[in-house]
């Protein structure tokens, strides 16, 4: 992508917190493995503490954010990952695909190391449910061609299971949809920071003040009422993992 994570991660360990419900569902669907790769591994986020795990990652300011418990990592890149084939039990990629160069290249990367199951976390771009789309709609094409569609997983990895990751209201991983239903955070600048897809925008300066100005009024309040009632919601998230 045009901006690195060298610029994006700063304080990015800060502010995008593993939210555990997420974990579970992680963990579950990883089985039995025992040696786990991690791709795109970031910080560590979601890396599971009993199991052994290998982690890949290009950025230089994100491995210097991994706390010291973190599993080992490699600078490197999904697309040419340095291991032999059938080397690890799982792999897991979580929000990380959409930032590689050639999205088909590191799926088959992942499936050439792993003996098991490939697994992740992603997000369905066909959906656009979402009610900050109403104020920013170029959030909506912004990761046009940078993210697989769900036919493309079982096409590049072969058949494959698609589960809906629900996301609760108080989501602790500050991911692009994780506020919904605290509406005033995407005001914050800091918490727009940790959230990639700000960083590939032109201006939304006038969507950011429309927004404001309804949750000033009471009027974003009154239009999403509804939401204010539920604890979790479906907002495309996907746990993507091979059969």
């Amino acid at each position: 992508m045009p901006t690195s994570y060298d610029t994006i991660g700063i304080d990015y360990s800060d502010l995008r917190n593993p939210d555990p419900r997420i974990g579970i569902l992680i963990e579950n669907a990883l089985g039995a493995a025992k040696s786990v790769l991690n791709v795109g591994a970031g910080a560590g986020s979601y890396e599971p503490a009993n199991r052994q795990v290998t982690a890949v990652e290009p950025s230089a300011e994100m491995i210097s954010q991994r706390p010291a418990s973190a599993a080992p990592v490699i600078k490197g890149y999904a697309e040419d990952l340095p291991f032999d084939d059938n080397s690890f039990d799982a792999s897991m990629a979580v929000l990380t695909v959409h930032h590689w160069s050639d999205r088909a290249k590191g799926l088959k990367e992942m499936r050439r190391v792993t003996r098991g199951a490939v697994v992740i976390l992603t997000y369905d771009h066909a959906f656009q449910n979402f009610w900050l789309f109403d104020y920013i709609p170029e959030l909506m094409t912004v990761d046009e061609g940078r993210m697989p569609s769900m036919a493309e997983y079982a096409e590049i990895l072969g058949p494959v299971e698609i589960s809906t990751v629900p996301i609760a209201h108080d989501c602790t991983d500050g991911f692009l949809c994780a506020y919904w239903r605290r509406p005033a955070a995407y005001l914050d600048p800091r918490i727009r920071a940790a959230i990639s897809c700000f960083w590939v925008m032109g201006d939304f300066s006038e969507g950011l003040r429309r927004l404001e100005h309804d949750l000033e009024t009471g009027a974003w309040a009154e239009r999403y009422s509804e939401l204010l009632k539920r604890n979790e919601c479906d907002l495309g998230y996907r746990l993507v993992s091979t059969k």
